[in-house]
């Protein structure tokens, strides 16, 4: 299907919907606040305790296996210390595309997503140490939110979506095609539009876009290939929603393999075996981050 068409469908199904999320008003001025060369932990600490959901999770998440402190951290102001300004910017637009779409009830069931979600995040921070890829934490936050369409058709286009999943439960074909196939468009120009109106940086806009095929990517194409592999790791490895369980890739035939390979000409000594048994130890920490952040005593 051709990819304007896509795209201007998908601007029509958003700009559509008067009630779309936005990121809190907190979390932007947070970002913005992060922009300031001079600013101190104390100033951002100040302005993220004024939210009491956004300080909430981000204990949840600087005490999560992602981060592995030696201790439990119990003050804002000394999470901020340990993790460095830089990482704040990380933590702020997690929490703010979580709480943008949380309570809602849509076709997908959101801890599955969210456990996918926070997967991919990981997967593609380890790869990205893997082929020396320069910034961990971009790589990380791409993981989080390259579905981000996602939540809304689930949300949005409830129906039409959940026949979408119906679809693919009993033909082997991509959610991201049978998308394309029944709705005239899919989770990627989705997702673009919304990452627009929330004026995410252009790399994450990318990755949003061109996760399901990063040779296409204008940005960022290593990114992008490190999101796609994470997303198919993943797939297969438990960490999966819409009844994809029927998934398998061959890692030399994939686009995204290529690319990385081309970046880093050693990834092709690595183990694949031994990376696969590494990331099934990794399930259950995911899950568990993912549950903790949804707890109710979080909120």
């Amino acid at each position: 299907m051709d990819k304007n068409l896509m795209m201007e469908r998908a601007e029509i199904l958003v700009g559509a919907v008067d009630d779309l999320p936005t990121i809190p008003i907190v979390a932007t001025k947070v970002l913005q606040l992060l922009d300031d060369p001079d600013v101190s932990v104390e100033d951002v600490a100040d302005l993220m305790l004024s939210d009491q959901v956004m300080t909430a999770r981000v204990m949840k998440l600087i005490n999560s296996p992602v981060y592995k402190p030696n201790q439990e951290i119990t003050s804002l102001k000394r999470a901020l210390v340990y993790l460095g300004l830089r990482h704040v910017r990380e933590l702020a637009l997690t929490t703010s595309v979580i709480n943008a779409f949380d309570g809602t009830s849509g076709a997908l069931e959101l801890n599955a997503f969210w456990e996918h979600s926070f997967g991919v995040g990981m997967v593609s921070k380890i790869i990205a140490k893997n082929i020396g890829y320069q910034d961990l934490e971009k790589a990380y936050i791409a993981g989080i939110i390259h579905d981000l369409g996602e939540v809304f058709l689930s949300n949005f286009l409830r129906d039409p979506f959940l026949e979408v999943l119906e679809h693919i439960k009993t033909h082997p074909v991509k959610l991201v095609d049978a998308e394309a196939e029944l709705l005239g468009t899919s989770h990627c120009e989705i997702g673009l539009c919304i990452a627009r109106k929330w004026n995410f940086p252009d790399a994450y806009c990318d990755v949003i876009a061109y996760h399901h095929s990063p040779g296409e990517a204008k940005v960022d194409p290593i990114l992008c290939a490190i999101v796609n592999l994470s997303d198919l790791f993943c797939t297969v490895r438990e960490l999966n929603y819409g009844g994809r369980e029927w998934i398998s890739f061959n890692l030399s035939e994939e686009e995204a393999w290529t690319i990385l390979k081309n970046e880093s000409p050693a990834l092709a000594e690595m183990d694949v075996e031994r990376f696969c048994y590494e990331l099934d130890d990794a399930i259950p920490d995911v899950k568990e981050l993912v549950s903790s952040i949804f707890n109710p005593s979080s909120r």
